[in-house]
C-alpha cells in the first residue's frame, strides 16, 4: 500500500512541475504584473490552472496519506529506541599499520638549493 500511494505521489508531482511549467508567463514573479480584468488582481481560469490546482490538491492528499502510513508503521517506537535494541557488538580492534618509513621521503636534491617545481614547456 505504501509503495503503490508513494509511486503515485512521485507521478503527481511529475505532473503537477509539467502543467506548472506549461503555462504562460505572466511577467514578473510573485504575481507581479499580473493580468486579468482592468480592476481585479485575479487572473481568468483557465483549463491549464484548474488542472493545476487538481494536481496541487491530491498532491497534498497524498502527502497526508503518506505521513498517516508513516506514522502507523512506527506506533509506539522511536528512532532512538531501536538504536537501543541493537545487539551491542564487540568493536574490532584498529588494523595494525605497516611500519613508517624511517628517513626524509623526498628524493634527493642536485644541491643546496631549494627544489623548484618543473618546467612547464
Amino acid at each position: 500500500m505504501e509503495n503503490i500511494l508513494l509511486i503515485v505521489h512521485l507521478i503527481l508531482a511529475l505532473c503537477l512541475i509539467g502543467v506548472v511549467l506549461l503555462q504562460r508567463s505572466e511577467g514578473g514573479g510573485l504575481g507581479i504584473g499580473g493580468g486579468g480584468g482592468a480592476m481585479t488582481g485575479r487572473a481568468p481560469t483557465t483549463p491549464l490552472g484548474k488542472l493545476t490546482w487538481a494536481f496541487a490538491i491530491a498532491f497534498i492528499c497524498t502527502s497526508i496519506a503518506l505521513t498517516i502510513v508513516a506514522a502507523r508503521n512506527s506506533a509506539n517506537s522511536s528512532v532512538l529506541d531501536r538504536l537501543g535494541d541493537a545487539p551491542a557488538t564487540s568493536q574490532p580492534a584498529e588494523p595494525e599499520l605497516p611500519p613508517a618509513p624511517s628517513g626524509d621521503l623526498l628524493p634527493p636534491s642536485a644541491g643546496d638549493a631549494p627544489a623548484l617545481p618543473p618546467r612547464a614547456e
